[in-house]
């Protein structure tokens, strides 16, 4: 026992007070949210059709959680019960597709989400999967080779969105095609369900889309898990499918600790999105000056949470991800710059400029990790505190 409590200790210690947490699929949460995952929530079950008494508050809990959603997201229907962004994911094929209809996503080999491509659950569904075709160089799909293919191949579902995600995909230039050969039209989030929810990036409910699905632990600051939002003519849809089929218990620890997460985006989540992405802008254009090959230079690098580094242009022999870990800099081997957890601590652009340097004196100057550790783990210091959260 000792020994496990000793290695959670040590993680807390480094990757919650010593590094720079880059990932972008991560964030932190707040002391509130953190609280209602430890609460007498964890021990209980409720049930939709009532067969678990003294599930009175959890019921209300619920209902919370779905109404703040629907405030924050502009949403007819709210459904925070999905265990993961995954099994959203599962629950919209399955409930807007059958056996041998069509998918167009975005294909993983252009940053979409491998869980609902052919490599994805998919492959047990007898769906088929088509991929928008895609601007490498923008990032983004090509709207008019996207609209003949919409077209000609008529796919059930239609889902915008990737885990590789810079700039807003063109939801209101293909909806409307999408719908008209009897496709439904989804978004998932997942990345970008924090700036959605804060105005900002784009509204897909808006914009075309009936539904709008993610994880709730990226740019939301929430707990890991799922939700699901929709407009009004796919909300009885998906509450019939969803219990017993997809989720038996929810979690309600999570979801109420999702609630708080909802409840922060609301009060502070203009404020959040507008740093997020302003962070995410600096840091492309500081670490391009340091010689850090960046995407999309000529498109302002990003306008999410995310910045990427131009694999193409650096040098394979050298395992860069390892090294900045060395530094105490953490980042994925897709080597996606994420500014969502370094924004909730309170950085702003001048800190930006300041990880930019670090990250280029490990990988264009070459300077040894352990040189670079004692700053980045000086500047941590510096943010020890969650901004964008109720105050305790």
């Amino acid at each position: 026992m000792e020994s496990l409590m000793n290695i959670v200790r040590k993680h807390e210690e480094w990757r919650g007070k010593q590094t720079l947490n880059l990932i972008a699929s991560e964030n932190v949460a707040s002391p509130q949210v953190r609280k209602l995952m430890s609460t007498d929530l964890l021990h209980r079950y409720t049930a939709p059709d009532g067969f678990y008494m003294g599930t009175k508050f959890i019921d209300e809990i619920n209902e919370l959680a779905s109404k703040v959603a629907r405030e924050v997201f502009g949403a007819q229907y709210a459904d925070p019960r999905p265990l993961s962004g995954h099994i959203a994911d599962w629950i919209l094929l399955s409930c807007f597709t059958k056996a041998g209809e069509s998918i167009l996503s975005v294909s993983p080999t252009n940053g979409g989400y491998p869980g609902i491509s052919d490599q994805g659950v998919t492959q047990f569904m007898s769906r088929r999967n088509l991929y928008f075709p895609f601007d490498e160089g923008k990032m983004n799909v090509k709207v008019d080779e996207a609209s003949a293919l919409i077209e000609r191949e008529k796919p059930s579902l239609v889902i915008f969105g990737a885990s590789f995600i810079l700039f807003p995909p063109p939801v209101k230039e293909l909806s409307r095609i999408a719908k008209s050969v009897g496709a439904t039209v989804a978004y998932d989030g997942a990345h970008v369900l924090g700036l959605i929810g804060g105005g900002r990036f784009q509204n897909p409910l808006r914009e075309g889309a009936s539904i709008l699905i993610g994880s709730t632990h990226k740019s939301l600051f929430g707990p890991q898990g799922g939700i699901i939002l929709t407009d009004g003519s796919s909300a009885k849809i998906v509450k019939d499918a969803i219990f017993p089929s997809f989720v038996d218990n929810a979690h309600y620890n999570r979801i109420a600790a999702l609630a708080m997460a909802l409840f922060e985006l609301k009060s502070f989540g203009r404020a959040y999105a507008d740093q997020v992405i302003k962070n995410a802008k600096t840091i492309g254009r500081a670490l391009d000056e340091h010689g850090v090959p960046v995407k999309c230079r000529e498109y302002g690098y990003t306008e999410s949470h995310q910045v990427h580094l131009d694999n193409n242009r650096i040098d394979s022999g050298i395992n860069h991800t390892k090294i900045l870990e060395e530094a105490n800099m953490i980042v994925d081997k897709g080597t996606r710059i994420g500014t969502c957890e370094v924004t909730r601590r309170g950085m702003k652009e001048t800190e930006m400029e300041r990880i930019a340097e670090l990250i280029a004196r490990v990988m264009v100057k070459r300077e040894q990790p352990e040189r670079v550790r004692k700053e980045v783990i000086k500047l941590r210091e510096e943010f020890d505190n969650l901004e964008y959260c109720f105050k305790e």
